[in-house]
């Protein structure tokens, strides 16, 4: 063979070549599922769950509340005197019938005396005119004495009968003015700062008391609900142990428990203005951390929901269309529709879920259906009912 056909020859084997090798490139790098690897598998979103209980839930009704002292008392003078001693101290407790004040009674004492010299004469002089009435009426029947004279007798007997009457009026007056120059409490209670001090005169018809009194334990609470809650109070009224309606008081950021009681009463209308009703109870108060017009968050058990579904109010989630909350299944969140037959500031009674279920509490915010988590915090389920001790 000639050299410039075999020179020609290489040169096509040459091209050849490289044709073969720019194709198989291309092909390496465009078929699909050429490359080295596929993508890694996106990875879990933490979150916090719970496993779903049973239990029984109480179904609370909470409000803004006043407590009102059940008997409140504004202590004045009935006689008016020298103020001449205060037993008790500003903030002492005292007990029904302790002595609380006195006034200077020996102005009253002499009056009694008198009164009671009069009623003393009253009472000779009825007596002597008795003895005589008698005579006179022995003597009539032999005609002794005129008609006249024995008329003149029986009318002086009923006058001096009058005036015993009257005489003692006037002691039994006296001895009341007597009594009142020692003040004792009508009530258990606390004693209020005083207005007065000792060595004042005081008078009846003086406008500012000396001191205040009020009772404390047990203690009454004033509440104002929607009138639409009437017929759901009715209902607790009309129950066979009113006393177990459980009424709990609460300060007023609704953090410390200050005291137990129940209700006691439903007002006999409600206020067209507000729309409200008005419902009193009553709470013992023996440690004394409710005070009278002090404002509270008051929480009245309404009944109870028995072996119900509970899961922690945060983990109820609300869709465009419906309620659900995040359900864990084989290490993957879904939305799990549910409904939901109670709540409050902690829990929510629902339907749709089953107990021993897992839901997520925290994280949710990442979830699509399907979504891979990664429980950081599993906790029991939420928090029994009784151990709240928030409204």
């Amino acid at each position: 063979m000639p050299p410039y056909k075999v020179r020609r020859t290489l040169i096509s084997i040459s091209l050849s070549l490289c044709t073969l090798a720019i194709v198989g490139g291309m092909t390496y790098w465009l078929w699909p599922g050429a490359t080295a690897a596929t993508p890694a598998t996106a990875p879990a979103v933490p979150v916090t769950a719970v496993e779903i209980g049973r239990q029984d839930v109480p179904i609370l009704i909470n409000a803004m509340g006043n407590v009102r002292s059940q008997r409140s008392v504004d202590v004045r003078p009935q006689v008016d005197g020298l103020l001449v001693e205060f037993p008790v101290s500003e903030g002492q407790l005292v007990k029904k019938g302790d002595l609380l004040a006195r006034i200077d009674d020996r102005a009253i004492v002499a009056a009694l005396e008198r009164a009671q010299a009069q009623q003393a004469v009253a009472q000779a002089q009825l007596a002597s005119a008795h003895v005589d009435l008698r005579r006179y009426r022995a003597l009539a029947s032999t005609q002794a004495v005129s008609a006249q004279t024995l008329d003149q007798q029986t009318h002086l007997v009923a006058q001096l009968q009058a005036t015993l009457k009257s005489e003692q009026a006037t002691v039994a007056a006296t001895q009341v003015q007597l009594s009142h120059t020692r003040i004792h409490a009508p009530s258990d209670g606390r004693i209020g700062i005083r207005n007065l001090h000792a060595g004042n005169y005081v008078r009846t018809s003086d406008a500012q008391a000396l001191f205040s009194l009020v009772q404390l334990d047990p203690i009454g609470i004033d509440i104002a609900l929607p009138q639409a809650r009437l017929p759901q109070l009715q209902a607790l009224m009309a129950s066979a142990d009113r006393s177990s309606v459980v009424l709990r008081a609460y300060s007023g950021d609704g953090g410390s428990l200050l005291g137990e009681g129940h209700l006691d009463l439903i007002d006999n209308r409600v206020s067209g203005a507000t729309g409200t009703v008005r419902i009193k109870g009553t709470v013992a108060n023996a440690q004394g951390r409710l005070w009278p017009d002090q404002s509270i968050v008051v929480s009245l058990q309404a009944g109870m929901m028995r072996d119900v579904l509970v899961v922690p109010q945060r983990a109820i989630r609300q869709g465009a269309n419906d309620t659900f909350v995040w359900r864990i299944s084989d290490g993957k969140a879904f939305p799990q529709p549910v409904d939901v037959a109670y709540t409050d500031a902690e829990i929510a009674v629902v339907e749709g879920i089953q107990a021993g279920d897992r839901i997520v509490t925290d994280g949710y915010s990442r979830l699509r259906p399907g979504t891979a988590v990664n429980i950081l915090q599993a906790k029991d389920a939420a928090m029994p009912v009784a151990s709240r001790s928030t409204p």
